[in-house]
């Protein structure tokens, strides 16, 4: 597999825009000078390109896939001042994106309208991932959305009775009324990139003693109903489990190859017909590892280097505490400092310190070895740019766009 590119996410490219290429070549630098001298030589200060802020842990669906099910109504949630003040200290540190997302459903945040009103006046690119529940506080805000900011609902089926096994959502919200709701909010601006995400469920995927509802065959009519109600793309993945807190996010694990073989020729099949329902209308995108499950390269994803570099560029803010990884929420393996961790002065500095020992003592060859990793590609690329003979001057430096990690 090629390491250092994948054609839909090139996070080695986002890493060499030009708003980024110098934490980038200070970091490799860093990496570099590491163990050259007797003195230990300090990460350089900058913060993550991009975070996934997860408000609340509240949610009004119960899915019995959701690899967050550990986590979620705890009833904590982030204070709107711990927020500004994170996004204030993050932006001076260089933050460029933020996805919010994860843990909950981030609408349910009592101050969800202020809080993108704050990060659209800082002029950063933003994503909200929601159930589409609450669509009429995402309405009141989206005139403030750019260009590049986007909007992607978790639907994952094209049926209400699927809609209805695989969300158990209550007050009695329908699938038509979330597509519905997403095509006012795209009329309101249609410079807003409408997303309708789809995690894949094939027969035989069992939760605590359950088997998930299926829906691996309403991929084509899923397609449909994304062009009806002017969706811009419709993102399709394979369904990841997390049995319990603290557990990692697994595919096919352990491996069952006949199995397999019988998933992928379904996914293809219903990916083509798909297609055909597209007509070049609609963006389809497979995500990392649904194209690795197609290709049998799964276990190529599953095999990382020691460091995760990535860690760097990219964390999680959640009302539990700061996470290096979005795999690894609510993880004490991979947390950095609790929600506080980013506030200005000793708080940003300790996270620093733990970020720095995290780089260097977490194995992610250990630790991630059943994820099939979504930074799988740009790991590796750092990976062998670092151990290369290569100038950091040598690195083509592109124009910006897109810093969503």
């Amino acid at each position: 597999m090629d390491r250092s590119k994948n054609k839909e996410h090139d996070f080695s490219a986002k890493l060499r825009q030009a708003s980024v290429i110098d934490q980038l070549k200070a970091y490799i630098e860093w990496r570099r000078n590491r163990g050259k001298t007797s003195e230990t030589t300090p990460m350089p200060e900058f913060g993550p390109l991009s975070i996934n802020l997860d408000l609340t842990t509240a949610c009004n669906f119960a899915c019995p896939h959701c690899v967050d099910s550990g986590i979620i109504n705890t009833g904590e949630y982030l204070d709107i001042d711990i927020v500004k003040s994170s996004l204030d200290t993050l932006q001076s540190q260089g933050l460029l994106s933020v996805i919010l997302l994860g843990g909950g459903e981030p609408t349910l945040h009592k101050d969800f309208e202020e809080i993108v009103r704050y990060i659209k006046n800082k002029k950063l690119q933003l994503g909200v991932v929601t159930n589409g529940t609450r669509l009429r506080r995402v309405e009141k805000i989206a005139d403030l959305l750019a260009e590049k900011d986007w909007l992607r609902i978790s639907i994952d089926a094209a049926r209400q009775e699927t809609f209805f096994n695989s969300h158990k959502p209550k007050g009695g919200v329908t699938l038509r009324d979330i597509l519905h709701k997403a095509q006012q909010v795209k009329l309101k601006n249609p410079k807003i990139s409408l997303g309708y995400s789809f995690v894949i469920v094939w027969e035989g995927i069992e939760i605590g003693g359950h088997q998930l509802f299926p829906n691996i065959n309403e991929i084509p009519q899923a397609v449909q109903l994304a062009r009806e109600y002017a969706f811009d793309y419709i993102s399709f993945k394979p369904c990841l489990l997390k049995l319990d807190v603290g557990q990692k996010e697994s595919l096919f694990d352990p491996p069952d190859i006949e199995r397999e073989r019988k998933v992928i020729n379904d996914i293809q099949i219903n990916l083509a017909k798909a297609k055909e329902v597209a007509g070049g209308n609609i963006k389809i995108l497979e995500s990392i590892n649904l194209k690795a499950l197609i290709e049998r390269k799964v276990h190529e994803l599953k095999k990382q280097p020691e460091m995760c570099h990535m860690q760097c560029f990219r964390t999680v803010l959640s009302p539990a505490g700061i996470f290096h990884c979005p795999a690894f929420r609510g993880n004490a393996t991979a947390k950095l400092a609790d929600q506080k961790g980013y506030l200005e002065g000793q708080p940003l500095q300790d996270t620093f310190r733990n970020l720095s020992q995290s780089v260097e003592h977490f194995n992610a060859q250990k630790e991630c070895a059943v994820i099939a990793c979504f930074y799988h590609h740009v790991n590796w690329w750092l990976e062998d740019f670092i151990n290369s003979n290569k100038s950091v001057n040598d690195l083509e430096e592109i124009a910006d766009n897109d810093f969503f990690l």
